[in-house]
């Protein structure tokens, strides 16, 4: 028996995290790799899970009971992490066309910055309590999405 595959029988017997190892599959060369621990993502991801709070705070306390919401100051910070929340998912959307990597999170990212001001102004339009409820509820929802679609495992390309 030769010398390296000795060394290479003693080094598994002594470690099973080797021969655990060595039995996955190899990795695949130009598998999409996973973003979400990019700073620029990781920054979309803890900006986007504060606001998803802050907004579902409001829903649970009943703001959208209040006329004078969409002007409130507590409304003025989300209005505001969400513009910041809005360019930097476009950048994200610039940075993955640059690369010319994952086509579907640069694509949803892109509708994802295009689609938070238009929340917004739905609940600054809204003009009853069950039309701002509905507002808030979708600007969560979408709040929810980008941290979601950031996190998710990446999918090959089709």
């Amino acid at each position: 028996m030769s010398c390296g595959a000795t060394l290479a029988i003693a080094l598994m017997l002594s470690n099973p995290a080797v021969a655990q190892a060595a039995a996955q599959p190899p990795a695949v060369v130009g598998a999409p790799v996973s973003v979400a621990s990019e700073p620029l993502f990781a920054e979309i991801i803890s900006l986007s899970s504060a606001l998803h709070a802050l907004v579902d705070l409001q829903i649970n306390a009943g703001s959208a009971e209040r006329s004078d919401f969409a002007t409130s100051e507590p409304f003025a910070v989300v209005r505001r992490g969400a513009a910041a929340l809005a360019e930097k998912d476009m950048q994200g959307h610039l940075i993955l066309k640059e690369r010319g990597t994952d086509g579907d999170l640069k694509c949803i990212l892109r509708g994802i910055s295009e689609d938070i001001p238009k929340k917004i102004a739905a609940v600054e339009a809204a003009t009853s309590p069950a039309l701002r409820a509905t507002a808030l509820s979708e600007l969560s929802y979408l709040l929810n999405d980008n941290v979601e679609v950031i996190t998710a495992p990446p999918q090959p390309e089709v």
